[in-house]
């Protein structure tokens, strides 16, 4: 079953019920219309009057994804301020994730944001989205076909682009072995990464394939790797969660490989600050959520884009140790 909206669970279709309220009238001068637009956040209220617009997300995360939930929370910060009512379904099967979007779809919401882990399964149902006048913003997944399956822009890191910043670094700090560990088979964004890597690392790069939803078996596989090649001396990991996981294979391997992730969190920043990780590569998944639902409430009230056909970039940033404490405030409260 997958989580949708603000905590209603369901099965098949989605049913999104747009919540009304009453449109705030705007200030005569400019000043003043800015004084209110400032009043009404500091009260949590919208800071715009426009229409009470209903924007759906629909994303290929799996259950207890931290990194889902930081791009969640940019997207409802946007939408109190934008004055729109923001649903949002997951999961990580693409079939699934279609199916919510045909139900967003059929609930004829204003805008649909939406990742492309596995972009040919909602290829169609995009398409249909797009027939029926819905914007479309695609989010963190699927650069590559964004705008070929007709959204008007996507937001998020160019994957090579990040994987060759993570080959560059490791080449950096003298590693000569590494493995990338791909958790989700079949996501394009996660082979792209580690192709991004193997390009610049002038190592060796190898790929280990993991059953993502098994953390334990993830441990065991990684541990395996380590203990029959003792001379890897990097471990990359795809996302936050697998970092701590590749430590403690790492440590049960008695190997001395360095650790280092895609992807910020809590316990990816308290890994930098100690030492049990080497750097860690952020795409600001607040800012995907946040621009993702700005962008779409600019296009409809103004026809605004941004972008000019490529994909806004909110990275790769590499985060080392130092940038860990300076960056600790927004990890503790859940926006880096």
């Amino acid at each position: 079953m997958t989580r949708v909206g603000t905590g209603t669970r369901v099965t098949g279709a989605v049913l999104a019920a747009a919540l009304g309220v009453t449109a705030l009238a705007g200030c005569s001068s400019t000043g003043g219309k800015r004084a209110e637009e400032r009043a009404r956040a500091a009260q949590g209220r919208p800071a715009v009057s426009t229409p009470r617009w209903t924007f759906a997300m629909i994303t290929h995360a799996g259950d207890g994804d931290t990194f889902w939930d930081i791009v969640q929370k940019g997207a409802k910060e946007a939408a109190a301020k934008d004055n729109i009512n923001f649903v949002y379904a997951h999961d990580d099967q693409a079939q699934q994730q279609a199916q919510y979007v045909q139900g967003f779809i059929d609930q004829k919401v204003d805008g649909i944001i939406v990742s492309l882990a596995k972009p040919e399964a909602l290829k169609d149902v995009l398409a249909k989205a797009v027939k029926a006048g819905i914007p479309v913003i695609t989010v963190n997944s699927g650069s590559a076909q964004s705008k070929e399956y007709g959204a008007l822009t996507h937001i998020g890191q160019d994957e090579e682009i990040a994987g060759e910043a993570v080959g560059t670094e490791l080449g950096k700090r003298g590693r000569k072995k590494a493995v990338c560990v791909l958790h989700e088979q079949g996501n394009v964004g996660h082979e792209q990464r580690c192709a991004g890597a193997k390009k610049t690392f002038p190592g060796t790069m190898e790929n280990l394939y993991v059953e993502g939803t098994n953390m334990p078996s993830v441990q065991a596989a990684v541990q395996a790797k380590l203990q029959a090649e003792p001379d890897v001396d990097a471990v990359v990991t795809l996302g936050a969660p697998f970092a701590a996981t590749a430590v403690k294979a790492k440590d049960a391997a008695g190997s001395k490989a360095e650790v280092d992730t895609f992807d910020l969190n809590d316990s990816v920043a308290r890994g930098l600050k100690s030492g049990e990780l080497g750097f860690a590569v952020d795409q600001q998944p607040y800012l995907q959520g946040y621009e993702a639902v700005d962008l779409l409430w600019l296009y409809r009230y103004n026809a605004n884009t941004l972008g000019g056909g490529r994909p806004v970039l909110t990275g790769p940033q590499i985060v080392t140790e130092d940038e860990a404490a300076k960056l600790e405030d927004f990890i503790k409260r859940g926006s880096r």
